[in-house]
Formats: C-alpha cells, sequence, structure tokens
C-alpha cells in the first residue's frame, strides 16, 4: 500500500492545529507572525477560546464579550470546575477537537446511583423516598452535602453543587472594571450559581502570592483573584481558615466582582461527606435579571494607601476593594 506523503503545508497545519491550542496568547501572538497558515490558525484559536472560557468543561459555553477596544478579546488560565490541591497538566484550549465533558445523564446512564430523587438501579432505601440518608442540610452556617463515600450519584438532590454550572452565563468586559461575569437568564433567589474554584493554598503560601500579586496589580500587570475564607465557631473564634487562588488556574467565579452592598450572590461553605476541606459555593441571594452582572462582597473594606479602587456603583461604595490583611 502507497503511503501518502504530506506536503510541507499540510504538515505545517497538522502541527499548528496539536501546538498552538496550548499556547499562552502573547506566544500565540508570535507564532501567528510567522506565516499566513499559522495566522489563520491562531486566528480560529483565539475565536474558539472568545467563545467558551469554559473550553467545553460546562454544560454550556460562557463567552467573553467585549464591546470595549481592546487588543485582548479573552483572559487567559487553566479552568477547573472544581477547587483542587496540586496544578493541572497543560490544558489545550481553542483547538478544533476540543471536548467537553459527558452531560449528567450520559455519565449516570447504566450505573448504579440515583437520578434527580428517582432509583435508578440504586439499593438504598432513603433514594425511594427522595432523599439520601446522609442528608443533613444546613449546620452552623455550613452546607452539608453527599461525598464519595456514599452511594448516590451525582443527580441526588443532595449533590446540588456537584454538577457543575447548570445556568447560562457570560464574561463582559466593563471599561473600568474589566471583566465581569453575567446572567445571560434570569436566576431565581436561592439557585446554586457556581463554584469559587481554583487552588487550595497553605497560609505561607498564600501570604507570598498576596505580597507578589499586590505588587503587581498596582502596576496594572495582573488581577489577583486569591479569595481567603474563615469559617467561623459559633463563639466567633475562627476554626479554619481557607485560601483559595483562581488567578491562574480556576473557573468563571473568578471574574465576579465585588459590590460594597453585597451584591446579589451570597457565599456558602459547602462540606462534602468524607471530605477534609470544604467547597466555597455561591447561590442566588435575590431574584437576578436577564443580563445583570452578578457580584459579592469580598469583605470588610478598609481606606488603605495603595488600595485598589472599587467600582461598583453602589450607593454605599467606599472606593476601595477589600483586601487581606496578611
Amino acid at each position: 500500500m502507497k503511503r501518502e506523503t504530506l506536503t510541507y503545508e499540510q504538515f505545517l497545519r497538522q502541527w499548528a492545529s496539536q501546538v498552538l491550542p496550548y499556547l499562552s496568547p502573547r506566544d500565540l501572538a508570535s507564532a501567528a507572525c510567522a506565516c499566513r497558515t499559522l495566522s489563520r490558525i491562531a486566528a480560529s484559536v483565539t475565536s474558539r477560546r472568545t467563545a467558551d472560557a469554559a473550553r467545553g468543561l460546562e454544560r454550556y459555553q460562557i463567552p467573553f464579550l467585549d464591546s470595549t477596544i481592546s487588543p485582548d478579546p479573552y483572559s487567559h488560565f487553566i479552568y477547573t470546575r472544581h477547587t483542587i490541591i496540586s496544578s493541572p497538566p497543560p490544558q489545550s484550549w481553542g483547538g478544533e477537537a476540543s471536548k467537553g465533558i459527558a452531560t449528567d445523564r450520559e455519565r449516570l446512564q447504566g450505573s448504579s446511583s440515583c437520578f434527580g430523587g428517582i432509583e435508578v438501579g440504586c439499593d438504598c432505601d432513603s433514594c425511594k423516598e427522595g432523599r439520601c440518608s446522609c442528608w443533613s442540610g444546613m449546620e452552623l452556617g455550613v452546607f452539608k452535602e453527599c461525598g464519595e463515600s456514599c452511594r448516590c450519584g451525582l443527580m441526588c438532590e443532595n449533590r446540588r453543587t456537584q454538577a457543575g454550572i447548570r445556568i447560562r452565563l457570560k464574561i463582559v468586559r466593563n471599561e473600568r472594571k474589566g471583566w465581569g461575569l453575567h446572567a445571560i437568564e434570569a436566576i431565581r433567589k436561592g439557585d446554586f450559581v457556581c463554584e469559587y474554584a481554583g487552588e487550595y493554598l497553605t497560609t505561607e503560601e498564600a501570604r507570598i502570592r498576596l505580597k507578589t500579586y499586590d505588587e503587581l496589580s498596582s502596576k496594572g500587570r495582573i488581577s489577583p483573584a486569591l479569595l481567603v475564607v474563615r469559617e467561623h465557631l459559633p463563639s466567633g473564634k475562627v476554626c479554619l481558615r481557607i485560601n483559595i487562588d483562581a488567578t491562574k488556574i480556576g473557573n468563571v467565579s473568578r471574574f465576579i466582582n465585588h459590590s460594597c452592598d453585597g451584591g446579589n450572590l451570597k457565599a456558602v461553605l459547602v462540606r462534602n461527606s468524607g471530605s477534609l476541606l470544604p467547597r466555597l459555593c455561591f447561590f442566588a441571594s435575590m431574584d437576578i435579571s436577564e443580563d445583570e452582572e452578578l457580584s459579592f462582597s469580598y469583605g470588610e473594606s478598609k481606606i488603605k494607601e495603595n488600595g485598589l479602587p472599587c467600582f461598583c456603583g453602589s450607593a454605599n461604595c467606599l472606593g476601595v476593594l477589600p483586601s487581606e490583611e496578611t
């Protein structure tokens, strides 16, 4: 059988389609300057990245929309649906053959698990009653959900934050605030919106990164997304500090802006059965209209020298963003 020989043009296209989706925006722009073929492929990679910040890993595409004149049509970061401890391997973004996750129903077909409160091959008695036996609801401000040790499946009613983003969202650039997360559809009060996904850090590592981020952000070179959460006991004393950094690795929650009036999202700690570290999840604190920007309070704002300006526009805006005191 005669083996077909690739021309240089064919080889270049094949190579570029495999390599360019792994490049950073700066390297992608450099590759585009090499020749027309690479320029066309780089343009298609950029177009696909702009069309879906979630890289095909969520139920719906989450596009970047920019009405301002900017050379950067999207923000580059590694996407993760849930908070992780170790860094993931290099991630392709913008390739022709990008494959997203299977839908929840596809993943559960043929498995022994409960689906939407209805028994689907699950012999758990409580599933027949529409509720998993380990359901415990809200305790001391922390929402309890099923975990890996539970026999129920992903669509158990007590796993409402674990199936990814189920509403349509978009990332919109504002001339003053930069990127912000907006609703494409109306969201009802109490609905789960998204998890604040990123990297779990030790407090020591978080303080090192905060110092670096403060320096870079003061020069306009980075938009940090490191969130420090403190879990409190009924006495008011802090019992656990959680550091989640979504600056380089995260999901679309990294684009949610601060609002001095508390915003329209409520941050809730969610602890999964059998898991040591809780997750931070956002629920709608009020009915949210179509196209409305999503926001929450980053914490108590204090006027400090060289503090980053706040452009939330609320009636009680203090003019400066909250910052972690280390």
